[in-house]
């Protein structure tokens, strides 16, 4: 099981969910479906930003970079999830599990810093709606998107570059249903306290940064609220943003009970339901909140499919 001429174990055992057969074959056929779902949805939704003139403002820019994500996204983590209820020994070699981890960590850190944009992107549209044009254009957009990009993935870099260096010398089982941090350290045989510290420290900036930049818009957006005299008026501008604040709890929520923290805390199954829980249920959950929650994407995505099926 070890790759000599290199130093690390030359493949990984993904334990996944070992369960009674006919409970395995009963979890695969309802993860299938979601996935399924949750690639027409996201399909549908860039699909329909794309020709929809009349969504090609900042607003549905981002939303279509955060549905093109997590169409990425779950094609990493969901295809594994869907092996471990179908064996309980699933084997990845050592280049398959790194660039897992690598592509699951910056899609992850770049999800993150996009949510924090388009949190940014509705404190402009609510608390400065006149000077919002001058203040969101579309080249500025394109900028933050491509840095929420690239940050993604500069951080997974340097992470996996500390990752890649240690050693695994065996066992190689891996207690969950896909490459991740927390579980390779577990297994190294080499000093990982600079690993963990540099994982640690990049969790916090690519989650704590974004996510007190998404406090700070919603408290002014807020207070913004609060100060509308009509309870109208006060509905319709909590409407427009309701959606993402939505998306931004239960994403949140579930990565920072799972990142950030410096120790690797995997050795518990409850852990790895966690992980469904932002790997499968967001993904599924975004589109559709988005959807139902917006009239203006409703309209265009009924039109779209109409239009197709004419």
């Amino acid at each position: 099981m070890r790759n000599l001429s290199g130093g690390h174990i030359a493949e990984f055992v993904l334990v996944g969910f070992p369960t009674s057969p006919p409970m395995q074959h009963l979890l695969f056929v309802f993860f299938f479906a979601i996935y399924v779902l949750t690639l027409l949805e996201n399909t549908l939704i860039v699909s329909t930003i794309w020709f929809t003139p009349s969504l090609h403002r900042p607003m549905y820019f981002f939303l279509g970079h955060l549905s093109f994500l997590e169409l990425w996204y779950i094609n990493v983590t969901i295809p594994r999830l869907l092996g471990a209820f179908l064996t309980h020994d699933g084997r990845v070699s050592y280049i398959g599990c790194m660039s897992q981890l690598y592509f699951f960590i910056a899609l992850a850190c770049t999800e993150c810093v996009l949510l924090a944009v388009m949190a940014y992107d509705r404190y402009l549209a609510i608390c400065e709606p006149l000077r919002y044009p001058s203040l969101m254009p579309s080249i500025l957009a394109t900028r933050l998107a491509t840095a929420s990009w690239g940050s993604g993935f500069f951080s997974s870099m340097m992470k996996l570059l500390f990752i890649s260096r240690l050693s695994y010398c065996g066992p190689n089982i891996i207690n969950h249903f896909f490459c991740d941090i927390s579980p390779l350290l577990n297994l190294t045989c080499s000093d990982k306290e600079q690993a963990e510290l540099v994982d640690f420290l990049l969790a916090l900036l690519m989650i704590l940064l974004p996510l007190l930049a998404v406090v700070s818009s919603y408290a002014a957006i807020i207070a913004s609220i609060l100060r509308i005299p009509t309870a109208q008026g006060r509905h319709k501008a909590f409407s427009t943003c309701a959606s993402h604040l939505a998306v931004v709890v239960i994403y949140y929520s579930s990565t920072l009970f799972t990142y950030a923290r410096p120790r690797a805390m995997y050795t518990f199954n409850h852990n790895k339901i966690i992980s469904v829980l932002y790997t499968v249920i967001v993904p599924f959950l975004n589109p559709a909140i988005y959807c139902l929650r917006n009239k203006e994407v409703k309209d265009a995505f009924r039109k779209t499919v109409l239009g197709r099926c004419h």
